[in-house]
C-alpha cells in the first residue's frame, strides 16, 4: 500500500513539475510549447480532415410509403376467386388484369341493369308517344306529366345501375353491350389502375370472399419518406432544415415535418422526402440517416476531451509555430466519447486530442483564469 501511494505521488510531482516549466501565458492566446514538452505530456494532436462534412448525427429511421401510393385491391362484389393472375413483387401496368371473380352478386347486378335499360326505353316511348296524342288534344296534361315523371325515374335507375357496375370494375364497352340486351359475363376481372408493384397477395384461388374483402396490396415505389426519430431537443434546434443521407448509399432526402408528439423514449418523428436514391430502399427497411447540424459553417468531429470550458465558452487548443492558440469553438453536438463544433479553424489546422488539461493549465497560468 505505501509503495503504491509512493508511485502515485511520483507521478504527481512529476506532472506539476512539467506544467511549471512551462511559460506562463497570462492573458495571451498563444503560448510557447515545445516539442520536448509536448512528448513528456503525451500531447497529441488532430488534423482536421478538409473531406469531413459539416456535422451532423445519425438516427434510426423506418421506409415508409406515402398513403397516396398505396392502394389496397378489395372484392367490388362477393363470390370465389376463380384465379390470380398477377405474383408478389410483381409491376404491372394500367389495364393489366390482377384476378379473376366468379360471382353471382355480379350477375344480378347486370341483370338488374338490362331490366333498368329495357325499363327506361320503355318510359321515354311512352312519353313521346303521351306527348303527341297531347299535342293533338286527345289526352290531358296530367297524362304528359305523369309520364314525364315515369321517364325521370326510369333515367334515374339504368344510371345508378351503370354506375354499379363501374364500381364493380366493369368496362363502359361490357356496359352498354349489356344494356342493349347482349348476353351476361359469367366472371368479372379486376384490372389494375395505375402501374404498381405487387406487395402482397391476400387471397387463394378457390377462396370465398365478401363484398369490401381486402385482395391485393400494392403500391408505387418510386416515391418513398424516412420516418427519423430525432431527440426532441435536437428536432427543435433548427437542425433539421438541411439535406438528410443515408451513409453508405446514395440516398438524399429533405426533411417535411416534425412530429407534434414526444415518445416514451424522448424522441419526435422528423419525417423527410427521399428525392433522390428511392431504388435503393425498401418499404419497412431500417436504416440509419444522417442529419446534419445546423451550422452554415463548416464543423469538424474530434474527441470529446480535446474541447475544454472556460468561463462560458467553449476552446480548443490549435498548434501554431512553436506552441499553441486557444480558440473559442461552438459546440455542435456530441455524442459518446465525440463532440462537434464549428469555429474559426480551417482545413488541416492540428488541434490537440491529450493532455489538454496541462495545455489548459499553461495558456492560464497566472493571469487569473479559472
Amino acid at each position: 500500500m505505501n509503495r503504491l501511494f509512493g508511485t502515485v505521488l511520483s507521478k504527481t510531482v512529476l506532472c506539476s513539475a512539467l506544467l511549471l516549466a512551462l511559460p506562463v501565458a497570462y492573458a495571451a492566446d498563444s503560448f510557447k510549447v515545445s516539442a520536448a514538452q509536448m512528448k513528456s505530456l503525451d500531447i497529441t494532436v488532430q488534423r482536421l480532415d478538409s473531406n469531413t462534412l459539416p456535422g451532423g448525427m445519425t438516427y434510426p429511421a423506418r421506409v415508409v410509403l406515402p398513403p397516396q401510393n398505396e392502394q389496397v385491391v378489395s372484392a367490388p362484389v362477393a363470390g370465389m376467386v376463380d384465379r390470380i393472375l398477377v405474383g408478389e413483387n410483381q409491376t404491372v401496368r394500367a389495364g393489366d388484369p390482377l384476378l379473376r371473380l366468379a360471382s353471382p352478386e355480379f350477375g344480378e347486378l347486370q341483370l338488374q341493369l338490362m331490366e333498368a335499360a329495357s325499363a327506361s326505353r320503355l318510359a321515354q316511348q311512352t312519353l313521346k308517344r303521351e306527348r303527341e296524342l297531347f299535342a293533338e288534344g286527345i289526352i290531358p296534361r296530367r297524362r304528359v306529366l305523369e309520364a314525364e315523371a315515369a321517364a325521370n325515374s326510369g333515367g334515374a335507375r339504368d344510371r345508378q345501375t351503370r354506375a354499379a357496375l363501374r364500381l364493380a370494375g366493369l368496362d363502359i364497352d361490357s356496359i352498354n353491350r349489356i344494356a342493349s340486351g347482349g348476353s351476361l359475363q359469367d366472371g368479372l376481372t379486376l384490372l389494375a389502375q395505375t402501374t404498381a408493384t405487387v406487395l402482397s397477395i391476400q387471397i387463394k384461388p378457390g377462396e370465398r370472399i365478401n363484398r369490401a374483402e381486402p385482395l391485393l396490396h400494392m403500391a408505387t415505389l418510386g416515391h418513398l419518406w424516412l420516418d427519423i426519430q430525432v431527440p426532441a431537443s435536437r428536432a427543435s434546434s433548427g437542425a433539421t432544415t438541411r439535406k438528410i443521407t443515408v451513409p453508405e448509399r446514395a440516398v438524399v432526402a429533405v426533411p417535411l415535418s416534425v412530429g407534434s408528439t414526444v415518445s416514451a423514449g424522448q424522441t419526435v418523428t422528423l419525417r423527410a422526402d427521399v428525392i433522390e436514391g428511392a431504388d435503393q430502399l425498401r418499404p419497412g427497411e431500417f436504416v440509419q440517416a444522417l442529419v446534419p447540424n445546423a451550422v452554415t459553417a463548416a464543423a469538424w468531429t474530434v474527441p470529446i476531451g480535446a474541447v475544454v470550458r472556460q468561463g462560458k465558452e467553449d476552446y480548443v487548443f490549435v498548434r501554431s509555430g512553436d506552441g499553441f492558440t486557444a480558440k473559442a469553438v461552438t459546440v455542435v453536438s456530441s455524442a459518446g466519447q465525440t463532440v462537434t463544433f464549428s469555429g474559426p479553424l480551417e482545413a488541416d489546422d492540428e488541434v490537440a486530442i491529450t493532455s489538454v488539461i496541462a495545455l489548459k493549465a499553461a495558456w492560464l497560468g497566472e493571469s487569473g483564469g479559472e
